[in-house]
């Protein structure tokens, strides 16, 4: 058979396997490659046919590596890792000088990384602001203090220069401990939490099945970072007679700010969130246990139920406590009227 990597595009890289290789094909070759690729890529890679061995395409993530293997990749050629300005509309809530606020809609990359070089939000804020950016996150997240998920609405804050970068990056390490920095949510979770209102302290660190996820880590553990959400259920769906219900809309506060805390802390306690595949997965089906109009608007919902509708936070100028709210948007909105169902 010949090469199949001849006309194919790309950096090639040979990898063999030492004395101790052992393991998922992903996986090894993930650990071999470094931090620049993911297993998830790499896995991708290896569907695709990138990878060979022997002069075969070895095209299955699963198949067991072995001392001696010797594997061919061809990896994609390095993309400009200095991001452009795209003309992408933005809902700018306010602005000057020292700071641009955002709603930040469901779909939008918050900055490029692998796999989302372009349509991201820095991408919109270098075609709106121009220079004006805050270098200090890097050329991949100028003005960048703080994150959302891609899927998850709501308020952020955007540094337009140095001075306002640092000041806001230490409002936001101090949680609002001694500032007036203040983060809230709004998310749909399944069932009702068993108090109305608490608070989930439960460290979190990366996940060791799956580097893009966070689990809960012991307190010991080396990469357990603190994490703290407090809660409060503000409306229950379809509730039964032991007084329990299949849904809640529920309020979230931010006492420290981890990737991904709510959606890990809400699964916690055994209630994630909707459409949240992720963390959620497990509690897809039930949805089956609603009335056929709201199982459908559920199955209908294709990312986390999770919006960041307020962000609080001291001017890095003049002091002054700036306040934002915005409202829930479109689709968890007709999501509730759903979970609410007929005359509610």
């Amino acid at each position: 058979m010949s090469d199949p990597f001849k006309q194919a595009s790309g950096i090639m890289k040979v990898l063999t396997a030492d004395e101790n290789a052992e393991g998922r094909l992903d996986a090894w070759m993930t650990a071999q490659l470094g931090e620049e690729f993911s297993r998830s890529r790499v896995k991708v890679l290896i569907k695709d046919g990138q990878v060979s061995s022997k002069g075969a395409v070895v095209a299955d993530p699963q198949k067991k590596v072995r001392p001696g293997d010797i594997f061919e990749i061809n990896l994609p050629e390095p993309e400009d890792p200095t991001p452009k300005g795209e003309n992408i509309p933005l809902d700018i809530l306010y602005e000057d000088e020292d700071v641009v606020v955002v709603s930040k809609p469901a779909g939008m990359v918050v900055h490029p990384a692998a796999g989302n070089w372009t349509g991201t939000l820095v991408n919109a804020l270098i075609y709106h602001c121009g220079d004006t950016l805050s270098g200090i996150g890097g050329v991949r997240r100028p003005g960048i203090v703080h994150r959302l998920d891609k899927d998850t609405t709501g308020v952020m804050v955007v540094a337009k220069n140095n001075i306002a970068h640092r000041h806001l990056s230490q409002q936001f390490a101090d949680h609002g401990r001694t500032m007036p920095l203040e983060r809230a949510y709004q998310a749909i979770v399944w069932g009702r939490p068993r108090t109305l209102t608490g608070t989930i302290d439960a460290p979190l660190g990366r996940s060791t099945g799956d580097r893009t996820r966070r689990a809960v880590k012991r307190a010991e553990s080396q990469d357990a970072d603190e994490a703290i959400t407090h809660y409060e259920v503000l409306e229950r769906f379809h509730e039964t007679p032991d007084a329990t219900s299949l849904a809640s809309l529920v309020e979230c506060h931010l006492e420290t700010g981890r990737t991904h805390q709510i959606r890990v802390h809400m699964a916690h306690i055994g209630h994630p969130l909707l459409g949240d595949s992720a963390y959620g997965a497990g509690f897809k089906t039930k949805a089956n246990l609603l009335p056929e109009a709201a199982r459908k608007t559920v199955n209908g919902f294709h990312r986390q139920a999770l919006h960041a509708f307020m962000l609080q936070f001291e001017h890095p100028r003049t002091g002054e406590v700036m306040h934002f709210e915005v409202p829930m948007p479109d689709d968890m909105m007709e999501l509730i009227e759903a979970l609410r169902g007929p005359g509610e």
